[in-house]
């Protein structure tokens, strides 16, 4: 069946919209923003130009107010922008999007709907296609009203859907639906039933798992340690599948898996129908938690991946805080006659280095990924956390342990 949520969108100029409120300032939306524009790029989009509104809350009929929306509608009105489509940097709901649609005559997106067109470009295998296929579908359902002129009429399968007396077309799209939600979440079922099999089949091996937010540099990191080529790419989802490779350091072996990254207002559909791929950090025994130091927002994604993390397994697991890409730090030196408290731009990565990171002592480590700077303290520190785990499953194998040293 041809998708009907991922359109057409490359290379079409794009609004972006983001509202100002007592739970995000402006400094904060300028964040979202600059991630939201980072998500129409993936999706082959150019980001043109930015509208924020300072409002106690959203609009519950069209999102911003009236006067902001005429002002989106001129802008696009005029011929020589060229405005293809409008992102809001929320989830819009089924009556936003139809009275946001009636009043600007274009292609509106939210957050949620453009990360799943960008997963459903992502996704590679049979098992992240039907995952982004489950969360597509459980986004549209609310929002039958405005989009059912787009569904198919067949069932998947077997004969057409035959309409009852009486019965509206929003009730039987409905109904072909729910059909298919509960098919794929049958295939969903299936498929996991295999992965699980596959995971018992690798036995007692210790397991590594890289965490993080999305592009903080996971899959260099996978490709460094498992001298394996792994897809890495300066884009957000660049990886969708869980990989999982076979890692000896020294002659100590374990299991390092590579895992989707995170992102701040990641859609539930898509938390729900990728927790099964997320299986392999429920089942780690160590997690290597990546962040991008360079990063201006660096503590905020720590705290989204967090509690994401914990949202799949509240158990407590061993986890080293990698600090990665060092080479791209930087901070802006204060004015000598500037007296107002220092603010998170203006620690150096030493300065950094004694702030509440300190606390994490050996639990933490700094590396550049790109430039290998740390690879092998980091291997050393990866050899000891997995050692301490792999001694209580292979008591007899006291004779493999020595001192990592790299040749």
């Amino acid at each position: 069946m041809k998708d009907f949520i991922t359109q057409e969108i490359k290379n079409e100029n794009a609004v972006l919209v983001g509202l100002i409120t007592s739970e995000q300032n402006e400094e904060k939306v300028t964040e979202y923003l600059d991630e939201l524009a980072f998500l129409a790029e993936t999706a082959g989009l150019i980001p043109n130009k930015r509208y924020t509104q300072r409002l106690d809350s959203p609009n519950t009929a069209t999102f911003v107010g009236k006067g902001k929306l005429e002002e989106i509608e001129a802008y696009i009105n005029d011929e020589e922008n060229k405005i293809g489509v409008v992102i809001f940097d929320d989830e819009l709901s089924s009556r936003q999007l139809r009275n946001i649609e009636k009043v600007l005559k274009i292609r509106i997106m939210d957050r949620t709907s453009l990360i799943l067109d960008i997963f459903a470009m992502r996704a590679q295998t049979a098992h992240a296609k039907v995952q982004v296929e489950l969360a597509q579908y459980e986004y549209l359902l609310p929002r039958l009203t405005r989009m059912w002129t787009h569904l198919e009429r067949q069932r998947g399968g077997g004969g057409t859907i035959m309409r009852g007396p009486g019965e509206t077309q929003l009730e039987t799209d409905r109904r072909i639906i729910l059909d298919k939600i509960s098919r794929l979440k049958q295939q969903l079922k299936d498929i996991d039933k295999q992965k699980t099999v596959q995971r018992k089949n690798r036995g007692k091996l210790v397991r590594v798992a890289l965490v993080g937010y999305t592009n903080v540099g996971k899959s260099t990191i996978m490709t460094l340690l498992s001298k394996s080529e792994v897809f890495a790419e300066n884009k957000l989802f660049a990886t969708l599948d869980t990989t999982v490779r076979k890692v000896t350091i020294a002659n100590l072996p374990f299991l390092l898996t590579d895992t989707v990254g995170f992102i701040r207002k990641l859609p539930t559909h898509l938390v729900e129908s990728f927790k099964s791929t997320l299986d392999e950090v429920r089942e780690a025994d160590i997690l290597l938690h990546v962040v991008d130091i360079s990063h201006p927002a660096f503590e905020e994604q720590i705290a989204v991946v967090e509690k994401t993390l914990f949202e799949i397994d509240d158990t407590e697991k061993p986890t080293i805080l990698v600090f990665n890409k060092i080479d791209a730090f930087n901070y802006t030196v204060k004015d000598e006659d500037d007296l107002t408290p220092k603010k998170r731009e203006n620690y150096t990565l030493d300065e950094l280095k004694q702030s509440w990171i300190s606390k994490m002592k050996e639990n933490c480590i700094f590396i550049s990924a790109i430039e290998k700077d740390n690879i092998d303290s980091l291997k050393d520190l990866i050899y000891e956390k997995v050692k301490e785990i792999h001694v209580t499953r292979f008591p007899y194998n006291d004779f493999l342990y020595h001192t990592y040293d790299e040749d």
